[in-house]
């Protein structure tokens, strides 16, 4: 009887390994995963002067993050989205006007805005374009890593 139990107990650990190797696997990094530099270039649109703001973000497990600035400042912008492992991404862009200048309407500094970004990335680049409103154009250039 205690052979049976033995043999149970090795079993048991056997498939506690396999089963901590797969859940290593599943927290093991995503295809884009790194830190990219993030350009965001919006054109001139019904008055608004065109922009670009330069900035990190860190792909993490299939998950983007970047931000630029201080939360809830003028001129603070970030953005978070999934990349899926086919290199498609849709982005959520929240931000705060920076200059009225820049604004569509001339909004004044600190007013909320967001919009949503469609991109696609490879392994060490990635294009992405604003959805709706002026003209955006968001590129990904990954880092060294």
């Amino acid at each position: 009887m205690e052979r049976a139990t033995y043999q149970t107990n090795i079993a048991l650990a056997a498939l506690a390994l396999l089963a901590t190797g797969v859940a290593r696997a599943d927290e093991s990094s995503a295809p884009f995963d790194g830190i990219w530099t993030t350009v965001v270039a919006c054109a001139a649109s019904a008055g608004a002067l065109p922009y670009t703001y330069e900035f990190p973000s860190t792909i993490t497990r299939g998950v983007l993050h970047g931000e630029r600035g201080v939360q809830g400042a003028p001129g603070w912008l970030r953005l978070d989205g999934h990349v899926a492992p086919d290199g498609s991404a849709i982005l959520a862009a929240h931000g705060r006007v920076g200059k009225e200048w820049a604004a569509t309407g001339h909004l004044p500094p600190g007013t909320p805005y967001k919009y949503r970004i469609e991109a696609r990335f490879s392994q060490s680049a990635g294009t992405g374009n604003r959805v709706a409103g002026r003209t955006c154009k968001v590129s990904f250039n990954k880092g060294p890593q």
